[in-house]
């Protein structure tokens, strides 16, 4: 295994710049996730350090040698690729050792080494087999013990499960996590898909139009996200953005208002136009609001569309919608709606009134104009709670 580092990485091609003074610093053993939209750079960050590209600028060390101007057989690295590519005409024993024998490995030890690469991803039994007769599952599995025999200091995987059904891609994810824990290899690896990156990595990182947006552990990066594109791209389904002003101690959004300390929060002032952020999570209608860690008051919402999804149910919500001078209604499109996540026992109906509320300690406060982070978590403002408890007690 071996430290990876890329330091002020950079790749043009003409105009068009697809990796932008990346840094990143991998540790012995990591095992790192690069993850974002397509065409936010990953793939060209993966090559850059593969040696299948050479960066504009930039330095790449791999363990303690600079490695940037090398071509990639001198580089320590094995690389399982999206599209498995096994040779069709050649055995499982052949396709594994197949790099072994272009570098003249005497026979016992690629013999030695094809055994335990097969032992370590369970294809024993299955050496003599042709990939036309394997499943998707296993012929991946040969590609990743194509890779185990080179005994590299660093495996690369670029989207190495995509190409598999739901079912498999999650069997997969765990035969990754067993090979990672017994190997204790350097591993990086590309995926769009959050939900390999949130279950297998040590630490997500975050690419959106070739710049580096978070490096952190999975869960940081979902409860605490940099940046505005962070919290929208990790998590599923998405934060709810909305846009809003802040008040005399308030939150103040389209139909509905927050009460918080402002004061609390530095960089935050009356007047100030800010993106809130909640997850569908950290609603709660009225009766569960007790639930939350910290329940803003209760306010109004129309359900539009649910989605059961079996162990919880996706409650599309619209705010209460104003009746104009002449009679007539607002525009909803103007309005910005919330989703929320309830229990599958729930007793919801579709075009209900029902009072929600948010989990203040659960806001993400974000920079309208930088989409940068303020705040996560904003705390109750003490005297307006203490007022609206009284005005609630006289109005009864």
């Amino acid at each position: 295994m071996a430290r990876v580092k890329l330091t002020d990485v950079t790749k043009q091609y003409d105009d068009v710049t697809a990796v932008d003074e990346m840094n990143l610093d991998l540790k012995d053993g990591e095992f790192i996730c690069l993850v974002g939209p397509s065409g936010c750079g990953k793939s060209t960050t993966l090559e850059t350090v593969a040696g299948l590209t050479k960066p504009t600028s930039g330095t790449i060390t791999i363990g303690d040698r600079e490695v940037t101007n090398l071509p990639p057989k001198d580089r320590g690295i094995a690389m399982v690729f999206q599209n498995i590519a096994l040779f069709p005409h050649m055995d499982v024993y052949d396709n594994i050792s197949f790099g072994l024998r272009l570098r003249n490995f005497p026979q016992d030890e690629m013999d030695e080494r094809v055994d335990e690469a097969a032992r370590v991803v369970r294809l024993q039994g299955m050496l003599d087999r042709m990939p036309s007769e394997m499943s998707g599952g296993q012929r991946q599995r040969v590609a990743i013990a194509r890779a185990i025999v080179r005994d590299p200091d660093v495996f690369l995987m670029d989207e190495p499960l995509a190409n598999l059904d739901a079912k498999l891609r999650v069997n997969m994810r765990t035969e990754l996590q067993r090979l990672h824990k017994q190997l204790d290899t350097t591993i990086i690896y590309v995926t769009h898909n959050q939900a390999e990156a949130m279950t297998m990595s040590d630490r997500i990182a975050v690419l959106n139009k070739g710049e580096l947006q978070q490096i952190a552990p999975p869960l940081t990066c979902y409860n605490q996200p940099a940046n505005r594109f962070v919290a929208g791209f990790i998590g599923s389904p998405s934060m709810n953005f909305v846009d809003a002003t802040v008040g005399d101690g308030t939150l103040d959004a389209d139909g509905y208002s927050v009460s918080f300390d402002t004061t609390a929060i530095d960089g935050v002032a009356e007047g100030d136009a800010v993106e809130f952020g909640i997850r569908p999570e950290d609603l709660y209608l009225a009766d569960n609001s007790g639930e939350a860690e910290d329940p803003s008051r209760t306010f109004s919402v129309t359900t539009d569309v649910l989605e059961p999804m079996g162990d919880e149910i996706f409650v599309y919500l619209k705010p209460i919608l104003d009746t104009t001078d002449d009679g007539g209604m607002t525009d909803f499109e103007e309005r910005q709606g919330l989703l929320m996540s309830v229990d599958p026992a729930t007793d919801i109906r579709e075009e209900e009134d029902v009072e929600v509320a948010l989990d203040r300690a659960r806001i993400h406060l974000f920079d309208s104009d930088t989409g940068d982070a303020i705040s996560h978590g904003v705390v109750a403002d003490a005297d307006i709670e203490a007022e609206a408890e009284r005005d609630g007690a006289q109005a009864d």
